[in-house]
């Protein structure tokens, strides 16, 4: 048996302004900082084997706030970052509206497709697992990519958004070929760090 660990990043300020971020770099604020701490806090109590990770800042910068208490290291890979959202990328929803209109969702406007994004993320994911079997990894990457990640693992066909919170965890197991999900959307460790 496997056991990923999934992550969405710590916050930062497009977050809050709810920016597109996609592939542009943005970093972490001193919020996302703190988070990012406070998730390594609580995985430090625990056994893992390694971390992989986007290698856009806001995802690296959390994994390497778990390094730095877990001592693992990160194994970066591109195929981790978040899905690219072409020209809206910057934009808030209301910019989106101004530009293209109402139905500018079902414009290309360069972002990249689901079945592209889903391609890349299946394939690292596979790698992952061959190399890590009977192991537990930490994967640190972004909103998006991770509804992905989630709609598959869970053969979930509806096109709700889960809305997963910054610092996150979302832990599976993959056994006799199957995923199941042992725990969702958790952001314990940030009550535990309002409390300390």
């Amino acid at each position: 048996m496997t056991t990923i660990a999934f992550i969405r990043h710590g916050e930062t300020d497009w977050n809050i302004e709810r920016r597109a971020q996609g592939c542009m770099d943005i970093p972490l604020n001193e919020q996302g900082i703190k988070q990012a701490r406070a998730l390594a806090e609580r995985l430090r109590a625990e056994k893992w084997d390694a971390i992989y990770a986007s290698p856009l800042s806001r995802a690296f910068k959390t994994a390497e706030a778990i390094q730095e208490l877990t001592g693992l290291d990160i194994v970066p890979d591109d195929r981790l970052r978040e899905i690219s959202f072409g020209d809206t990328e910057g934009t808030t929803e209301a910019e989106r509206l101004e530009r293209w209109g109402e139905d500018w969702v079902k414009l290309e406007l360069g972002r990249e497709s689901n079945e592209l994004a889903d391609l890349r993320w299946q394939e690292v994911l596979q790698e992952i697992v061959q190399k890590h079997e009977d192991q537990k990894v930490l994967i640190v990457t972004h909103g998006a990519l991770l509804v992905r990640i989630y709609k598959s693992l869970l053969q979930d066909k509806t096109d709700k958004w889960y809305g997963l919170n910054n610092t996150s965890l979302s832990i599976f197991k993959r056994q006799d070929q199957k995923w199941s999900c042992e725990l969702f959307n958790c952001q314990k460790h940030l009550e535990v760090a309002k409390t300390n």
